[in-house]
């Protein structure tokens, strides 16, 4: 694991292989919800039955989305209850689109569909880099609205590292999202989570926040641009998402985004949702967005340390320590154990990497560290930059 800031093997039974002796075994992330595959003509009679109906889907899935969007932003005769799903939905719906993307240089042939919504008058739309990336070099994102519009998009950024990307589109008369406040999420709260799940467009499933501050490892798709695995600080939820769902909102009750959905966990390859989903918290993803919208590079925040995992799951074991890096200019020893940042509990050193992560550059953070001892001290650390 480099020492670039608490990164290490991703959780992922296909890139790491199976757990070491004494260490927990991986569970199966997908990387999540990626862009729903427009698949080619299959063989044999049903084969041809299934892509049929899959072309068909493709077709229509925007359009239908678009009718769907229209006659919800028109009204339906009637006063949605507030905080219902139907006033959510009413809320929301308008300003999510559907992303179909072929691919460009290094991806020619690749084509899929994500999700996205608008955060701004002018065409700026937020969305995940993994749904974008294949058309990073020449390829083509086209945007359908709920309305049934569609247009051309461009990348204006890109943050492989947080999974993070945002997509311009010129058209009138937009609607935006309302952003809200993911530091006050909590466990058990109603969601909503938006997007176009296998290309469905304009579909809306509903759940509740399952955990907040979830470590979740995801490899990086070989060959892509920036390529380096991505560690999501995360709220887990288990309203459904699919692949499609990428870049969609994930909604509180009053209709304010309070997450981007990126990932889920699957019972095995291929596999759709299980009810475990996660989506980036919405207050990370706009610092990142921020920095985006101008045409800069996004920064991230750096402990300096290479470490690993406990196999008593004490917390991430410190194994090198960066030469005047923010952790060694701190007191951080090898070997010692990061066993808490601030209030969240450290188990493994995805958990450090993902707080680590989750904090601005320059943040100052409490850590709680175990020596080889037992004795635990707590250390105030000044997050480095990268």
């Amino acid at each position: 694991m480099p020492a670039d800031g608490t990164r290490e093997l991703p959780a992922h039974p296909d890139a790491a292989g199976a757990a070491a002796p004494g260490e927990p075994a991986p569970p199966p992330w997908a990387v999540g919800a990626p862009p729903a595959p427009r698949r080619p003509p299959g063989r044999g009679r049903r084969g041809v039955v299934l892509v049929a109906a899959g072309l068909l889907v493709a077709l229509v899935a925007g359009a239908l989305g678009g009718l769907i969007g229209a006659r919800l932003a028109g009204g339906s005769g009637g006063t949605a209850p507030s905080g219902s799903v139907e006033a959510v939905a009413e809320k929301v719906l308008p300003a999510v689109v559907q992303i179909r993307v072929d691919g460009g240089a290094g991806n020619v042939g690749d084509r899929g569909e994500g999700s996205g919504m608008i955060v701004g008058n002018d065409g700026l739309i937020l969305t995940n880099n993994h749904v974008v990336a294949p058309a990073a070099q020449g390829g083509t994102l086209r945007v359908v609205l709920q309305d049934g519009r569609t247009a051309i998009g461009t990348i204006v950024g890109q943050d492989p590292q947080s999974d993070i990307a945002l997509v311009r589109t010129d058209l009138p008369g937009l609607s935006t999202v309302e952003l809200g406040d993911s530091d006050r999420v909590r466990v058990g709260q109603q969601v909503t989570a938006f997007g176009s799940p296998l290309g469905l467009g304009g579909s809306v499933t509903t759940g509740i926040v399952s955990a907040v501050d979830r470590a979740v490892g995801i490899p990086a798709e070989s060959g892509a641009p920036g390529a380096g695995d991505t560690v999501l600080n995360a709220i887990q939820t288990d309203a459904a998402i699919n692949p499609g769902n990428s870049g969609g909102p994930l909604v509180d009750s009053d209709g304010r985004v309070v997450g981007i959905n990126s990932a889920i966990a699957t019972a095995g390859p291929g596999g759709g949702s299980i009810g475990v989903g996660f989506s980036i918290p919405i207050n990370q993803a706009r610092r990142i967005a921020d920095q985006l919208r101008g045409g800069g590079k996004a920064t991230h925040a750096v402990l300096g340390v290479t470490v690993g995992n406990d196999p008593q799951l004490r917390g991430a074991v410190i194994q090198e320590v960066t030469p005047d890096g923010a952790a060694a200019k701190a007191g951080l020893r090898l070997q010692e154990i990061v066993a808490r940042l601030g209030d969240q509990r450290i188990t493994t050193g995805t958990d450090l990497q993902a707080a680590v992560r989750s904090q601005p550059p320059g943040s100052v953070v409490q850590l709680d560290v175990v020596d080889a001892g037992g004795a635990t001290r707590t250390v105030e650390v000044t997050l480095g930059e990268q």
